[in-house]
Formats: C-alpha cells, sequence, structure tokens
C-alpha cells in the first residue's frame, strides 16, 4: 500500500534521526586519539549508510547531528562547527553519487549495486580526507587563528591525509557498503526502501 507524502516525510525523519543516533554510537565504540588528533571511530559508516538508504541530504544530516553531538558529549566542542561541515558533504557526495549518478535505488544486479554504493562511500570519504585537513587550515588561519594547529593542517592537506583518516575512510566504506548490502533486499521486500527514496519503484522493479 502505497504511503501518503506525509507518512513518508515522517518515515524518513524517524529513519534520520535513527541514523544519527548510529552515527553517535559508531563514534563512542572506538572513542580513540592518534598522535595527530585523528579521531578513530566507525561513525561515518553510518553517514554513508545513511545516504545510501535515505539520499544525500537526510544521510549527511543524521551524520552531521550525530558526529557534531558526539565531539561535544567528548569535550571536543571547539570541532563540532567542523565535524557539521564535513559530515554534511560526506552524505552529500554519497548520496549524489549513489542516487542522482548510479540510481542505485532502482533495480539493478548485485554487482552493480555493490560496485556503485562502494564508489559511493570511497568518493565521499575521499572529499572528507580534503576537505578535513582544508577547512581545519582556514579555522585555525583566519577564524581562530593558532599557528601550530595551522601548520599541523596544511602538513596533512600536503600529505592528502594522515594515515588515522586514510584507516577511517577504509573501514567506514567496508562497514557502510556491508551494511547497506545487507539491508538493501529486506527494505525492498517489505516495500520500506521504495517508500523511503525519493525514486519511485513499482513492485516488480522492486523484487529482489
Amino acid at each position: 500500500m502505497k504511503m501518503s507524502e506525509k507518512n513518508i516525510h515522517l518515515m524518513k525523519l524517524a529513519y534520520t534521526g535513527l541514523m544519527a543516533a548510529l552515527c553517535y554510537i559508531g563514534y563512542a565504540i572506538f572513542p580513540a586519539l592518534n598522535a595527530t588528533g585523528t579521531k578513530i571511530h566507525i561513525g561515518n559508516a553510518f553517514v554513508v549508510l545513511g545516504a545510501l538508504l535515505l539520499g544525500g541530504p537526510h544521510g549527511g544530516i543524521a551524520g552531521a547531528i550525530g558526529l557534531s553531538l558526539a565531539d561535544i558529549l567528548g569535550g571536543y566542542a571547539m570541532s563540532a562547527p567542523r565535524t557539521f561541515i564535513c559530515k554534511l558533504v560526506i552524505g552529500l557526495v554519497v548520496g549524489f553519487v549513489a542516487h542522482k549518478i548510479a540510481k542505485i535505488s532502482h533495480n539493478h544486479p548485485r554487482s552493480y549495486i555493490l560496485r556503485w554504493s562502494a564508489i559511493s562511500a570511497i568518493s565521499g570519504l575521499a572529499v572528507n580526507c580534503v576537505l578535513e585537513p582544508a577547512i581545519k587550515y582556514f579555522w585555525f588561519t583566519i577564524l581562530t587563528p593558532n599557528a601550530e594547529k595551522a601548520a599541523s593542517a596544511v602538513s596533512a592537506l600536503v600529505a592528502i591525509t594522515t594515515y588515522a583518516t586514510v584507516i577511517n575512510a577504509v573501514i567506514n566504506s567496508i562497514v557502510g557498503v556491508i551494511a547497506y548490502l545487507a539491508l538493501r533486499p529486506v527494505l525492498f521486500k517489505t516495500g520500506l526502501l521504495s517508500e523511503i527514496d525519493s525514486n519511485s519503484f513499482s513492485k516488480k522493479e522492486a523484487a529482489v
């Protein structure tokens, strides 16, 4: 049975809230810092998952809220604004590649879904690898000048990223894609995915 537009909107909000909570939990599982101050966590995996399931804006907002809150509650409130921007961008990039370019929510072979969900995840997290140190550099040179932190950001930017950011990107890409591939058939069979996604489906298209 087709859901009303209001119910679809409410469901998207509910799932966005769930993804925000999962982003926070994913951060809390590995609250470690390496020597450069980069946080090791799997919160980004749920930003990726949210964008693959809900689309870029909802996935990005979920990540921005969940991981900014994690920063605030974890004692890193000063980094929360940068986190908000970076996670929002991750979601937007993943969602754009997945839904605007590849249209993965339509009926496709599993190999196609695997390939494009992986490309989408890697695209979003690769952009984050560059965006995060770039924003940090801007932040500590223009908004709140700090020569030492600005220099650290430049070093990270020149090197593209620190090893911890690369590890984060790889782990979160894998976890996000695996979770999406596991959930996608279930959501299609129950009819939920077609209602959540902005694309339209027939029951025949939704069959997996």
